[in-house]
């Protein structure tokens, strides 16, 4: 029987449950299907890394799931997770039934993540751009921006009216475990959108559309000072009425034979050289 540290053992912690019905199984199957927070506020994630990087990250665990033939490699992870932490072992059909990946990885977990408000991105800002995203669609995206955000330095990412859920499993898997740091919060939706540019115009923040084919040079563009940088559908790019709102529009070179970047390149790209300013002063 593998020992998993203070004397407990893999199938101590491990509590067996055969039904579908079992109000934790029932959540978890709920928040992957939806791709939001449970009605307790938990998030859905599965994956041995991104479990490992939730308790890297300091978040608290409401219940762990074990797919019963994979229960022998997730030993590791329980000696780090609290022993009040509901862990269940699931039959293999059952965890396959309720985790949405092809190959799942045998573990998946419901943590709560941290919550984060405007003003605490707003007092981030020396750290690099505000990145907003308005009506980005395709959750893989959606987690590559959130990793380039961590990665290469930002304040926080601010989702408008029509993007995809954070929480949306494929997010959560692209993030990599940026979305458990990162500040990311929802703007105001309808007629308060522009409310939250004004917050960010009053705190002296210059906002820059991006554009696939018009505008300022990458290169020319200062992100030196306190900016927020806003990119649009993968297709239809952003709405003109947001557009018009900007202090500058900014164009991202690159070959005529290809109309526009993928929104998460087009992010990554942009954060790239605002880092890349920030370093060198130039």
């Amino acid at each position: 029987m593998k020992t998993t540290g203070g004397g407990a053992t893999t199938a101590h912690r491990l509590r067996r449950v055969e039904g579908r019905h079992n109000p934790l199984v029932k959540q978890l199957r709920q928040a992957f299907a939806r791709g939001e927070l449970t009605e307790t506020g938990y998030c859905a994630v599965e994956g041995l890394r991104i479990v490992e990087e939730a308790i890297r990250s300091g978040l608290r665990f409401q219940a762990v799931f074990v797919r019963e033939s994979s229960q022998e490699r997730i030993g590791r992870l329980l000696p780090q997770i609290g022993d009040r932490v509901d862990t269940l072992l699931l039959p293999d059909a059952l965890f396959e039934g309720v985790v949405p990946t092809e190959s799942p990885q045998g573990v998946a977990a419901l943590v709560r993540l941290k919550e984060f408000s405007l003003e605490d991105i707003l007092q981030r800002l020396q750290i690099g751009p505000i990145v907003v995203l308005a009506g980005l669609q395709d959750p893989g995206n959606l987690g590559t921006v959130l990793r380039s955000a961590e990665a290469f330095g930002s304040a926080g990412v601010i989702l408008g009216p029509g993007t995809v859920s954070p929480f949306n499993w494929k997010a959560v898997r692209a993030s990599a475990g940026s979305l458990f740091r990162l500040p990311v919060i929802h703007g105001e939706g309808g007629g308060e959108r522009a409310g939250v540019s004004e917050k960010l115009r009053a705190q002296g923040v210059r906002l820059i559309a991006t554009s696939s084919h018009k505008g300022t040079t990458l290169e020319m563009a200062d992100f030196k000072r306190s900016v927020a940088v806003f990119f649009g559908n993968e297709g239809a790019g952003l709405p003109r009425e947001i557009v018009a709102g900007m202090d500058e529009t900014i164009a991202i070179p690159h070959t005529p034979q290809v109309e526009s970047l993928n929104a998460g390149v087009a992010a990554s790209i942009v954060l790239y050289e605002a880092a890349r300013q920030r370093r060198s002063g130039v």
